[in-house]
């Protein structure tokens, strides 16, 4: 039985500046993972602050913040069955040392704290994010009966 959710996943700086998002993005797309809200913006501090609010006091926050804030990013919302785990396992774990091949970060990820991708790990924090980064409007769940391959 389908478990159908929503997730939130955004690409970081570093995606950007290796030109890799299409190769990224493509991944997710081929295991049947459905956008439905997608944009590229400029993330402040304050915004940042509390997108990272729970990592708050950790030893890498303020780099992390750096980061997040020293170029553009992607937001986007998927769709799909188990979407929130199914993302993570794609992605891999964020310490790139243990991020395997043929996961995203350990494809690409070059530095932990460089990581290029962040994906929510539960439905609550998948939640607070989509709130964070979209308006309800913005997303824009569609069906096509034609492209149901999986």
């Amino acid at each position: 039985m389908e478990k159908i959710e929503k997730t939130f996943v955004m690409f970081k700086p570093g995606c950007l500046q290796r030109r890799i998002v299409g190769e990224v993005l493509n991944r997710l797309e081929r295991k049947g993972l459905k956008i439905i809200a997608l944009k590229m913006l400029h993330m402040n501090r304050a915004m940042a602050e509390a997108h990272y609010a729970e990592h708050r006091g950790k030893d890498f926050y303020e780099k992390l913040l750096e980061y997040t804030v020293s170029g553009p990013v992607i937001a986007m919302v998927l769709e799909g069955d188990e979407a929130i785990a199914l993302v993570r396992r794609l992605a891999g774990p964020a310490d790139f040392h243990e991020s395997l091949p043929g996961t995203i970060r350990g494809d690409f990820a070059a530095r932990t704290r460089l990581n290029i991708i962040h994906a929510s790990d539960s439905a609550a924090s998948a939640e607070r994010e989509m709130a964070l980064f979209f308006k309800a409007g913005e997303l824009c769940s569609w069906e096509d009966g034609n492209a149901r391959w999986f």
